[in-house]
């Protein structure tokens, strides 16, 4: 339970940080939410990474337990936190950032006003596309996270690694997709604003690309002695 409650809260920081960063976006760009989620998941990785590893993602606990590396029990807990710590982001945010708040209005200056969806232009016309797209990136952190902390190839340095994977996945794809390669960090909002469709899609395709990082990295490109 000490080390689900560390997930949940993790995953409420990661979540309710990401998506302040994208409800300002349409003001200042994708560079907000790419260094924002980028930066805050290093310094999850140090504050909470000798309690849990600081997964904080479904997918990457998904990809730990098929990897091999993590026992299926302990990801199932950690899984629920993390939803758990998703919505609760959400309906927090949502909360002291109402959407009929004046100071908000006024802040936006015409700009729309949004909930932290991880959405992109692709996901209302092409909504498969943009599954296929949160694959492939979620696969790139799912190498990161298995190389670079589960492997320990880097070190010290796997916080760093590992949010710069983010970072620049965000800097990728946030346009096309709103690059959330976390399905937590996609169901919380989505709930929040009331669109869930195209959560199923979006699910799939997290999942997937995790379900296969896990497989390549923890049976095929594993290191000799594992």
């Amino acid at each position: 339970m000490r080390e689900s409650l560390a997930e949940l809260i993790g995953t409420f920081v990661l979540v309710f940080v990401g998506a302040a960063a994208v409800l300002v976006a349409p003001i200042f760009g994708v560079v907000v939410p790419a260094l924002a989620h980028g930066l805050i998941l290093c310094a999850l990785i140090y504050t909470y990474g000798h309690i849990s590893g600081a997964q904080v993602n479904p997918a990457v606990t998904l990809a730990l337990t098929v990897g091999g590396k993590q026992d299926a029990t302990k990801s199932a807990y950690f899984i629920v936190a993390q939803f758990i710590g998703g919505i609760i982001a959400a309906l927090v945010l949502v909360s002291v950032f109402p959407q009929d708040n004046a100071g908000v209005a006024a802040f936006l200056d015409g700009n729309a006003y949004n909930f932290g969806q991880t959405t992109g232009f692709l996901t209302e016309d092409s909504v498969w596309t943009a599954a296929v797209y949160e694959a492939i990136l979620t696969f790139f952190l799912v190498s990161a996270v298995f190389q670079a902390a589960a492997f320990g190839q880097a070190g010290k340095l796997a916080g760093v690694a590992i949010g710069f994977t983010l970072a620049a996945s965000i800097f990728a794809g946030g346009p096309a997709t709103g690059a959330s390669l976390n399905p937590s960090r996609t169901l919380g909002p989505a709930l929040v604003a009331g669109d869930t469709s195209y959560l199923i899609p979006y699910l799939i395709g997290i999942f997937g690309g995790g379900i296969i990082g896990g497989l390549v990295q923890g049976y095929v490109l594993n290191p000799a002695d594992e």
